[in-house]
């Protein structure tokens, strides 16, 4: 059995939707909390066992790569400070056993197209790819759950979650029937269609195990919607050959490339903060309480 060992983070968007936020630095650095959304990816990545990360980065991105590297001086810095506890911090945030891999996506052509740029190092190996915009909370670590049905089953599986047809057009839609709890087997994949033509409620979210075989779609999938090549329009033509099935994971996904998404994670997690979330917690409550006894007052007047 193939072990997935290989994660790959396509990190070469612009972050328009973040300007001015994001004119000089890389979104997936934005933090939630004390963390940048792509250690989160990181982490969930590692746990899951995987160790080999490869990183498709584009212009303006660097400080994603510095995150990732020894900072001799920092670490110097906090241990003559006796700071030993931001010095483990900042030493683990990658692990000794986890190396890393830095391509560039020279031109903006989308998710497929980034997938298809690190062909050259992930070669023949099944992988899995994470999105960091999609910030997941969960018991079990998704891609771990995700790998759990990988083992089993031996095939491409793509995360998905349950949305309200209005948004369709946000989502790469399956059509797809049950088969087990929580599992579908994929028959179609359409990229952002009309809520009238959404196949089913079943989004697809940014979370992929492929199979090397995706790369040769790739190369041969025309341009799709937005002018861009599109992961989900290689997945489409990958089911002519193989099964493909939509797992529905447990957990909480966050939308951290839409401005709502980020501020509703960064409560989400800050509630859940070992050092801060009780003391945010009960701001958060007493801010509710200050909030109903204003609307208490207007009411009564």
């Amino acid at each position: 059995m193939n072990e997935i060992r290989k994660a790959l983070f396509p990190v070469a968007g612009l972050g328009t939707r973040f300007l001015p936020a994001t004119k000089a630095s890389a979104k997936e650095m934005m933090p939630v909390v004390d963390k940048p959304l792509i250690q989160y990816a990181v982490e969930e990545a590692i746990a899951a066992g995987c160790d080999q990360l490869i990183f498709v980065t584009g212009r303006g991105k660097r400080a994603i790569a510095d995150h990732f590297d020894v900072s001799y001086e920092l670490e110097v810095e906090l241990e003559r400070k006796s700071k030993n506890k931001l010095l483990e911090q900042v030493r683990s945030i990658l692990p000794k056993h986890v190396s890393t891999i830095f391509l560039r996506q020279p031109y903006p052509l989308g998710l497929g197209h980034a997938v298809l740029t690190a062909r050259p190092v992930i070669g023949d190996e099944p992988f899995a790819v994470l999105l960091a915009d999609d910030l997941m909370l969960a018991e079990i670590p998704v891609l771990s759950q995700m790998l759990d049905q990988y083992r089993r089953y031996q095939t491409v599986i793509v995360g998905v979650e349950e949305i309200s047809i209005e948004h369709s057009n946000r989502y790469g839609v399956v059509a797809a029937r049950p088969w087990e709890k929580g599992i579908y087997q994929v028959s179609a994949i359409v990229e952002k269609p009309r809520p009238e033509e959404a196949p089913s409620n079943l989004g697809v979210v940014g979370r992929y195990i492929l199979p090397a075989r995706i790369f040769d779609f790739l190369e041969t999938t025309k341009i799709g919607v937005g002018g861009e090549l599109q992961l989900t329009d290689a997945i489409s033509r990958l089911l002519g050959e193989r099964q493909v099935l939509a797992y529905l994971f447990n957990g909480k996904r966050y939308d951290c490339g839409d401005k709502l998404g980020y501020l509703q994670a960064t409560i989400a997690f800050a509630q859940r903060h070992p050092e801060v979330g009780d003391a945010f917690s009960e701001y958060l409550a007493q801010l509710s309480r200050s909030l109903l006894h204003r609307f208490s007052l207007e009411e009564s007047t």
